[in-house]
């Protein structure tokens, strides 16, 4: 069932870096300009939460 579910993400994030390529190139359908959208701000929260995580781990380090 985990081997399932990773399968599926990898397949999201491979869908979503298809569509941010697609985007880039200025010739992509609504649908996959949409998903290049949720993607760069999936990237972009998953970034902001390694940065507040890191940030707390170094002020414990006091």
């Amino acid at each position: 069932m985990l081997v399932l579910i990773l399968f599926v993400f990898l397949l999201l994030v491979i869908g979503g870096c298809v569509c941010v390529y697609w985007s880039a190139r200025g010739d992509a359908p609504r649908w996959a300009r949409g998903g290049a959208k949720a993607t760069l701000l999936g990237s972009e929260l998953a970034r902001s939460a390694s940065r507040n995580s890191r940030s707390q781990q170094s002020a414990g380090d006091d």
